[in-house]
């Protein structure tokens, strides 16, 4: 065996392997995409259950209690594509609850206001880790091996939800 055989043999293994690697890491970033959403899925279905439980227990006037209770229902069974609006609403409704509550305005049982705070701050903290985990997998997708290798198979591109860019 010559040195330039060698020397080929060698980048031919250099660039499977970082082909591997590659992605390998593409992988991670997807499965990471997937759990950030699940657990950001899983704490805005809790949220749209306390905001019912908000207007059960609370004496908000009749069209603020419908206004909420549709946008937590609609928000619960939207599909992915309604979904982003739907969420919108229920935090905009949520928002005039806090203000009414902080106004006192509103007699809410404090511990409800209390975990709508705590909800309202964990659903904060998994929309940031959603979207770097969007980011970071969106970054990887964009470099020249993985697409001209089409390292990322037939996964699809991850996206933004409008609602993830509301202040909540």
């Amino acid at each position: 065996m010559n040195l330039e055989t060698l020397l080929t043999l060698l980048a031919i293994v250099i660039i499977g392997w970082y082909l591997s690697f590659l992605a390998s890491r593409l992988d991670r970033l997807h499965h990471r995409v997937e759990t950030s959403w699940a657990t950001l899925d899983s704490l805005l279905q809790q949220r749209a259950a306390l905001a019912q439980q908000i207007v059960a227990e609370s004496n908000l006037d009749p069209a603020t209690a419908y206004l909420i209770s549709t946008s937590a229902i609609s928000a619960r069974k939207a599909n992915i594509i309604e979904r982003s609006a739907a969420e919108s609403v229920l935090s905009e409704s949520l928002k005039l609850v806090q203000n009414s509550a902080q106004d006192n305005s509103l007699e809410l049982p404090s511990e409800l206001l209390v975990e709508l705070s705590d909800i309202t701050n964990k659903v904060k903290m998994a929309i940031n880790i959603h979207l770097e985990a969007v980011n970071a997998t969106r970054n990887v997708r964009s470099k020249i091996f993985i697409r001209l290798f089409r390292l990322a198979g037939k996964a699809p591109l991850p996206v933004r939800y409008e609602f993830e860019d509301d202040s909540l």
